[in-house]
């Protein structure tokens, strides 16, 4: 029972041991010349930090003359930093002699930018393609703009630089302003490389992480006629409101004659409320003796005689001739 436990304990410790000092790390780093020290990777160890992530990156810059120490290199593993492909990123720029510190590419790794890809886009030039501008000349005709910017990656501006959706964005903008001011959409179909001349002299890449070397015109198409469809679409408008402007004088109208319908049918009724007291009051007249009989026979005739006359002015109307044989 005690010689199991020993042999354990021997286990146990062997294996502790290996895991606590990385031999085959130690070993590859001092055939490499770039050494670690024991209690550096023990240290390691102990902060959580893995070895292989140290000692392989540092192999590699030692190898490219870049003199880094395993310190700096945990340093910024510590920070949460991506420390191979910084250590790629100083071997790439030293060899294209791009100026690069390991200080600036912890800096451009920890801002969130891949710093390799930035190296790389340095030595060869990056080709952004604009989405499909759209852009309206003098003359009312629609324009579609398709456009490629030629960019290098701008190592000192890579913090705190804009990034390609700011180029496309202004690029985008330099195109409509460049169209916009332009008397005739044929003066642009006749000259494409006016909106690249003009768009480049804007000086777009200021604040940006990049540098434009160029910006080419891809294609240019004629859309519509903007000019003519707005001004249908306002001949359109005119009417509406004209409609609705006669509309509301013809309501108008219809509502004054209503009301003077109303206004007649009130009167012929006072008329008629009225004719019917005529026979009432000359009654109380008679009876009151302020109206004789021989008065009222009187008016009576007056009331016939003009009855007479408007049908015999009536029966000699020319609406009420007969009409002639021929």
């Amino acid at each position: 029972m005690e010689f199991a436990l020993i042999i354990a304990l021997v286990v146990f410790g062997s294996i502790f041991f290996f895991w606590l000092i990385p031999v085959k790390l130690f070993i590859e780093a001092w055939a490499s010349g770039a050494p670690v020290g024991i209690m550096d990777l023990i240290g390691m160890r102990l902060r959580g930090v893995n070895p292989a992530l140290i000692v392989r990156p540092r192999v590699a810059a030692v190898k490219a003359d870049i003199p880094l120490t395993s310190k700096q290199l945990e340093t910024h593993l510590l920070a949460s930093g991506n420390v191979a492909r910084v250590v790629q990123a100083l071997i790439s720029a030293d060899k294209a002699n791009i100026s690069l510190s390991f200080e600036r590419a912890c800096a451009i790794d920890l801002a969130g930018r891949d710093v390799l890809e930035a190296v790389k886009m340095t030595v060869n030039p990056k080709v952004i393609t604009t989405p499909l501008v759209a852009a309206v000349a003098k003359d009312g005709i629609q324009l579609k703009a398709l456009t490629r910017v030629t960019v290098r990656a701008n190592i000192e501006k890579l913090v705190g630089g804009a990034g390609e959706e700011t180029i496309i964005a202004r690029v985008g903008e330099g195109i409509v302003s460049t169209i916009g001011s332009s008397s005739s959409h044929k003066e642009v179909l006749e000259n494409p490389d006016k909106i690249s001349k003009t768009v480049l002299a804007k000086g777009l890449d200021a604040g940006t992480a990049f540098q434009i070397l160029s910006i080419d015109i891809a294609d240019v198409d004629v859309g519509q006629n903007i000019g003519a469809q707005l001004q249908q679409d306002q001949a359109e408008a005119d009417k509406k409101v004209a409609q609705a402007k006669a509309e509301s004088r013809r309501a108008m109208a219809i509502a004054v004659e209503q009301e003077m319908k109303a206004r007649a049918e009130e009167m012929r009724a006072k008329v008629i409320e009225n004719e019917a007291q005529v026979p009432m009051a000359m009654a109380e007249a008679l009876r009151a003796g302020r109206l004789g009989v021989m008065d009222y026979y009187y008016m009576k005739n007056v009331v016939s005689d003009t009855s007479m006359r408007e049908g015999i002015a009536k029966s000699a109307s020319p609406k009420n001739r007969p009409e002639q044989e021929s």
